[in-house]
């Protein structure tokens, strides 16, 4: 048994890329290639702070109140953010996930989510990180193992590094995504969706972060030909990486870290979150996939790096 913070630590390789993946949480503890950190990540004896490189299931972001309604039922979770009293991140976080296989280059890791008086449900889960010469892949999949359907929703929670480890100022990003949602001061969306169109918010083409504050969901994602939407963050220099999802994911946060405890670390990092449903999905019912029982539900993201 490991006695860092994380549990036990896996990690994959290709090539000159690195990668080190996390019993607790089965989270992206550490990505590089060659000589460049990849991804914002934290040390094997540090605690996970910000969520970084987390996954979070079975809902990303915010539950207004921690509470919800659903088939008739009124639950209550625990509230794990006093300062907006709702229930960020899902569950799984904090629990130790277990390997089911595991190669050089690839790592599978599984729990089954035991159910709780906030979420009464018996959901499996499993993630792959995978390397290969295009970066890193990582596919998750819920299956509903109960009889009664329940609510769902997946996310991540990886921070790009503008390069060098310079503040992600001066580092240019591109966002094809033409609307956000409008958030109360807790962060949760009133239901209004704002164009991107002569906006702070608006980086369908890439340009300089500056001093814009990002703590914002953005919707309405440009696909590719091949289904694949593409968040960008590269040095002035060249160099960086994307952060990319397939059709599952119809949102994606993105934070610019003003508000990480740790001051020296903010804007050191870009998180760019794919998301499968909005933010209070669970009470908005924005993008929230509703499993059947014995109904399974995949969706893929990766990280690419982008060659200087």
């Amino acid at each position: 048994m490991s006695d860092s913070p994380s549990g036990r630590q896996f990690p994959i390789t290709d090539g000159e890329q690195r990668a080190v993946v996390v019993e607790v949480g089965a989270g992206l503890r550490s990505y590089a290639a060659g000589a460049d950190d990849i991804v914002d990540g934290y040390r094997r004896d540090d605690v996970c702070d910000a969520a970084r490189g987390q996954l979070l299931l079975p809902w990303p972001n915010r539950i207004a109140g921690a509470r919800y309604r659903f088939r008739g039922a009124d639950l209550v979770l625990p509230v794990n953010e006093p300062r907006t009293g709702c229930a960020i991140h899902g569950l799984t976080r904090s629990l130790r996930w277990q390997v089911v296989d595991a190669a050089r280059d690839a790592i599978s890791l599984a729990l089954d989510l035991p159910p709780s008086e906030g979420y009464p449900f018996v959901l499996h889960l499993q993630v792959t990180y995978r390397l290969d010469p295009g970066g890193l892949t990582v596919r998750t999949t819920a299956t509903n193992r109960g009889e009664q359907p329940c609510p769902y929703g997946a996310g991540a929670h990886p921070y790009l590094r503008a390069g060098g480890g310079a503040l992600i100022d001066d580092a240019l990003l591109h966002i094809p995504a033409d609307a956000t949602l409008d958030a109360d001061p807790r962060g949760i969306p009133t239901g209004t969706l704002h164009p991107v169109e002569g906006s702070d918010r608006d980086f369908r083409t890439p340009r300089r972060i500056g001093a814009t504050t990002l703590d914002t969901a953005y919707t309405e994602l440009r696909a590719d030909a091949g289904g694949i939407t593409r968040i960008s963050l590269t040095a002035p220099a060249g160099g960086g990486a994307s952060v990319w999802m397939d059709g599952t994911h119809r949102y994606a946060m993105l934070y610019s870290g003003d508000t990480v405890a740790e001051v020296e670390r903010r804007r050191r990092g870009l998180a760019i979150e794919p998301m499968t449903c909005a933010p209070d999905a669970f009470n908005s019912g924005a993008g929230l996939i509703i499993l059947q029982p014995g109904e399974e539900h995949t969706g893929v993201w990766g990280i690419s790096p982008v060659l200087a």
